[in-house]
């Protein structure tokens, strides 16, 4: 694989204009538009020396929860990954156009925690192409060290709908449900604008109802980063050290709405956790913890 090296995080903004262009009738097919569907770009991308701007987490911790602690949220380092992954998925050698995208699954390794100051060099590529029944399946890979150190690993795996090409494939969630919700969540209309504002994740589904609608949702959506991330701040003084997390995002939380968390302890020390809707029994996302 080649190494495209950034000195600064990769302009979002821009980003999100390229990523529209293929959603546009007419535009999509164009040479420099068009994305290939036949492999994932033979590249990682790759920044060096990243530490947390104090600002920047502060505000993270507030929209996500977090108390105030010397070391990192366990999903903060996707933080600094964001960027680089929506740079991989607007390169034309990405298989789908970003838009339209489903983040279906998402899997945390922290292998010790990390400091608040300690600087890091976070790499992304893409892998595992592979079929799945309504469509196909593919993983961002990330991985961040620190002077040599593999201390943080994330796996984001994305669904594109499209014609049913093989099985399904085993998920490493399947059969687990959530737990009894006992905290209850209110979530206002602006928490997709609130977390954009901080993640530089600035999907137009999260943003406004009328954005969202434009690509066929109700209202506007949490930010599935922002769920997963908010029940690991809940459960942050049950976690341990070193974890791995998996979550499966299962129906999107349509804002503003009242959900429920619940979480109970498993065998070998797991925690499983779950969000469920207030009102109706939509289950959101399933989670669970398990010890390093």
């Amino acid at each position: 694989m080649t190494r495209r090296l950034y000195e600064k995080p990769p302009a979002t903004l821009p980003l999100y204009g390229r990523a529209l262009l293929p959603a546009l009738p007419g535009v999509g097919s164009l040479p420099g538009v068009k994305h290939a569907s036949d492999g994932v770009p033979d590249v990682v991308l790759e920044r060096k020396n990243v530490s947390a701007d104090p600002a920047h987490l502060r505000a993270y911790r507030e929209v996500c929860g977090f108390g105030l602690r010397d070391t990192l949220p366990a999903t903060y380092p996707h933080m600094h990954a964001f960027a680089l992954h929506l740079a991989l998925m607007t390169d034309t050698r990405f298989p789908f156009a970003p838009m339209g995208l489903v983040h279906l699954r998402n899997t945390i390794v922290q292998h010790r925690p990390i400091g608040v100051t300690e600087p890091l060099s976070v790499a992304v590529h893409a892998e595992g192409l592979r079929p799945h029944p309504k469509g196909r399946l593919v993983d961002l890979v990330t991985v961040a060290r620190t002077r040599g150190e593999t201390v943080w690993e994330e796996t984001t795996t994305l669904f594109a709908r499209g014609s049913g090409r093989g099985p399904e494939e085993a998920a490493p969630l399947e059969g687990v449900e959530p737990p009894p919700g006992v905290a209850r969540w209110r979530l206002d209309g602006g928490l997709g604008r609130r977390y954009a504002a901080v993640s530089g994740d600035r999907n137009p589904i999260h943003l406004h109802p009328w954005t969202a609608k434009a690509f066929g949702f109700p209202s506007n959506i949490a930010h599935g980063m922002w769920t997963k991330a908010r029940c690991l701040a809940a459960l942050e003084n049950r976690i341990p050290a070193a974890f791995r997390v998996d979550v499966e995002f299962r129906k999107p939380v349509l804002l503003p709405t009242t959900v429920l968390l619940g979480s109970a302890e498993g065998e070998a020390g797991t925690t499983v956790f779950g969000v469920q809707g207030e009102r109706k029994p939509v289950t959101h996302l399933v989670g669970r913890v398990t010890p390093l």
